[in-house]
């Protein structure tokens, strides 16, 4: 008996003319309405709209804190096995004839500039000295903090963080778009990753609502990347030139900094953007890895390489040893200690606020990701997609990181470094390195890397959401509609730093972040249930 051959075509209606020629009507002018909603909200009443947002992330967190957990868990299962497995590993994400359009190198550039590169630059210091004082191993007693004995258990949460949870969740979406679209012909966007599920029920309003929810859950997400990256961007910028007005009495960059900053930023992105995937984003993807590199290369040399080397084995080790049990841990909220630490530790400031994040960033990462990986196999893209990038997370941490606590621990940076806001420890830890004259040709370096990651995430989120608004379209979009998702991002993330300021931005992604992770769910679902059934149709000869 014969198997149901798949769906390879979905009709997602899109304007014949006028302004939204070639874009679908309801997704892309609902979505502009619900952000709309959103900035009109947080400017008018911008103290209850950052209270209210600090609420719903409280609510989150503490209904579906488990699901995230799990969730993730499940994300990076589904990766694995299905690269492990020979029969689907080996399918090509495209038809017979089709090759890659990019190098490796520019591939892996690509995918790292677009997915944690901004996020390097500021925990690569900030999240290895925080776990230096306080991790689930001293909260616990298992370790004491800051001393030597602590390292190991630094590195075993910050990995779990940084690696293959989190490149998992962008390859579980990038993988599922590539499939469904270079293989099976659908168009390339987020909806026809459901079609196994769904079918042709995706053309209609369940499709837009798809679309929509990735949309929305892509802005937020950017919106927290670019917050964070504006902010030391700022604190470089002070670092260099000392302007008052850019500098709060704790140290952390104002307002107007970050808001001048974002400026900047966001028309370079859009400029940028109206380039196209294979000149400015490829261009300024290989600038990045060409500088990220030149930055690690300085830190080999100048840094704590000894204790780098040792922190990158053992900390590769201890990851890989405690990985099922940590991926699968959750801790519920208790009025007893040390329970009631470690829930505020899991799911107020780290775990659940990473799952959520990464997952809101996602239909971004994961679309771009597929947009550039035409023609691989699905055992490359996993490899390239979750192995290497997460190497790259280990190697910077060590390196970079291990060098600030190595500071701190010999007594050379006198608590500067970890006394200093996460935006500046980088800086700070130059600072305690060098003179002050090589401290700020160093500080300009990282300043024009932080440019570089800022506008590729920015323009890259710019063409993924006019690709899933025009149904799956990848072609170059008219300059009107790339200037206009510019303008959106740059004026709600401006307007939620002025309502509450970094952990308004926070709070507005993980709110967007749950319904997504549902749809993320369903697309692991989707996406095996799809390949099981190419295999019995090869075996029955079909």
């Amino acid at each position: 008996m014969n198997i149901e051959p798949p769906l390879t075509n979905l009709d997602i209606e899109t304007a014949e003319s006028g302004f939204y020629k070639g874009f679908n009507h309801i997704v892309t002018i609902i979505s502009k309405l619900v952000i709309a909603l959103l900035v009109v909200w947080a400017a008018v009443f911008p103290s209850d709209a950052g209270e209210l947002l600090s609420q719903l992330q409280g609510w989150s967190f503490e209904n579906f804190g488990a699901w995230y957990i799990y969730v993730m868990a499940f994300f990076v299962l589904v990766c694995i096995v299905l690269a492990a497995v020979p029969s689907i590993g080996r399918v090509k994400l495209g038809v017979e004839g089709d090759k890659p359009e990019f190098s490796r190198f520019s591939w892996f550039s690509m995918m790292f500039g677009a997915g944690i590169g901004i996020g390097m630059l500021t925990f690569s210091t900030a999240e290895p000295l925080y776990h230096f004082a306080s991790n689930p191993d001293t909260i616990i007693g298992a370790v004491p903090a800051q001393s030597e004995e602590t390292l190991r258990s630094v590195y075993k949460w910050s990995f779990l963080h940084w690696g293959l949870s989190a490149w998992g969740c962008y390859a579980l979406v990038g993988l599922g778009l590539a499939f469904f679209s270079y293989t099976r012909g659908l168009p390339l966007t987020i909806r026809s990753g459901l079609t196994p599920l769904f079918g042709r029920k995706l053309e209609g309003n369940l499709g837009h609502i798809i679309d929509i929810s990735a949309v929305v859950a892509t802005i937020l997400g950017v919106a927290v990347t670019i917050g964070f990256g504006v902010s030391q961007f700022a604190s470089g910028i002070y670092t260099l030139f000392g302007a008052d007005w850019m500098i709060l009495e704790d140290g952390s960059p104002s307002l107007a900094a970050m808001l001048v900053a974002l400026g900047f930023v966001m028309v370079a992105s859009i400029l940028s953007a109206m380039s196209g995937v294979g000149k400015g984003i490829k261009w300024l993807s290989n600038l990045n890895m060409g500088l990220s590199f030149g930055l690690l290369l300085f830190f080999l040399i100048f840094g704590a390489t000894g204790v780098a080397f040792k922190s990158l084995f053992l900390g590769i080790w201890d990851y890989l040893l405690n990985f099922p049990v940590q991926a699968m841990t959750y801790w519920s909220n208790s009025d007893e200690e040390p329970a009631a630490t470690l829930y505020k530790w899991q799911s107020l400031w780290w775990t659940v606020f990473y799952w959520s994040w990464w997952i809101a960033f996602a239909p971004f990462v994961g679309l771009f990701l597929a947009r550039i990986s035409k023609g691989r196999s699905i055992r490359e893209f996993v490899f390239g997609a979750m192995i290497v990038p997460s190497l790259m997370c280990f190697i910077w941490f060590t390196v970079v990181g291990g060098t600030a606590i190595d500071l701190e621990l010999s007594g050379s940076a006198n608590g500067a470094i970890l006394g200093a806001g996460q935006e500046s420890q980088l800086f700070a830890t130059l600072g305690v390195m060098l003179s002050s004259g090589w401290a700020k040709i160093m500080t300009a370096m990282v300043v024009i890397l932080l440019l570089t990651y800022l506008v590729t995430s920015a323009d890259s989120a710019v063409l993924i959401i006019n690709t899933i608004n025009s149904g799956g379209n990848e072609s170059k979009k008219t300059s009107s509609h790339i200037v206009i998702w510019g303008v959106i991002i740059t004026v709600l993330i401006a307007v939620l730093l002025v309502a509450g300021g970094l952990n308004a931005i926070k709070s507005a992604m993980l709110v967007g972040a749950l319904p997504f992770s549902l749809v993320m769910a369903l697309i692991g679902v989707s996406l095996v249930t799809a390949l099981i059934q190419n295999v019995r149709r090869e075996n029955r000869g079909q």
